[in-house]
């Protein structure tokens, strides 16, 4: 009877340590996971996931109850994430430039009371980029007329056998860059006085529309 008695005490002084033991196993069991992967045409599954099929996209899940866990892409490659961070940078390059539109078509309709102001901002400044044009062609003109004469000083030196001297060499080379850089300018002035009758009628679509919006919301 007493060994009976030992027996049963001896039991239940081992039940505590037992069942956090259980408790244990029972969360192991239930953070077991199976792993599926599609490799070459074939679904395949494992209790373990290979190196080669770590950059695979694939399901975790949960081997007790057959739910799955969670669902993972592939790993991108270099030139994936090279280009979805340039498609995340385009995409909030665009959300600014939108921004910015719209902050300058509110200060636009803030700024001018009436279309007849409108008009006369755009007036001005087409007189201004056409000033600057006849200022520009001038300069072109002037500088080029400036270049020809330098390049025939040196042509007449190589033609009488004599050596261009490096100052009038890098004269010519200057004039030539200024020259460029003129030029350049000039056909940005072009482009922009061609553009201003297209801006104006797209301005005054968009001014109309802001001032309609905010008769509608003032009504």
């Amino acid at each position: 009877m007493k060994t009976a008695i030992a027996c049963t005490v001896g039991a239940l002084l081992l039940l505590p340590a037992a069942i956090p033991a259980q408790q244990k196993n029972q969360k192991a069991a239930a953070a077991k996971k199976l792993y599926c992967w599609d490799e070459g045409g074939r679904r395949i599954c494992g209790d373990t996931l290979p190196p080669e099929a770590v950059d695979r996209a694939r399901t975790e899940i949960n081997a007790s109850n057959g739910k799955t866990v969670k669902t993972l892409d592939r790993t991108q490659t270099d030139e994936e994430r090279a280009a979805a961070a340039l498609a995340e940078k385009q995409a909030k390059l665009a959300a600014e430039s939108e921004a910015a539109v719209k902050r300058r078509d509110l200060a636009m309709a803030e700024s001018y009371a009436s279309e007849e102001e409108l008009r006369r901002a755009y007036g001005d400044r087409i007189v201004l980029i056409e000033e600057s044009l006849k200022g520009s062609r001038l300069a072109v003109l002037s500088l080029r007329q400036s270049l020809l004469g330098l390049l025939r000083q040196a042509a007449d030196l190589e033609l009488q056998s004599k050596s261009v001297a490096k100052p009038l060499t890098e004269k010519i080379q200057q004039q030539h860059a200024d020259l460029l850089h003129l030029e350049d300018t000039l056909q940005q002035q072009m482009a922009e006085r061609a553009s201003l009758g297209t801006d104006l009628e797209q301005t005054l679509e968009r001014y109309r529309a802001l001032k309609g919006a905010g008769s509608t919301a003032h009504d």
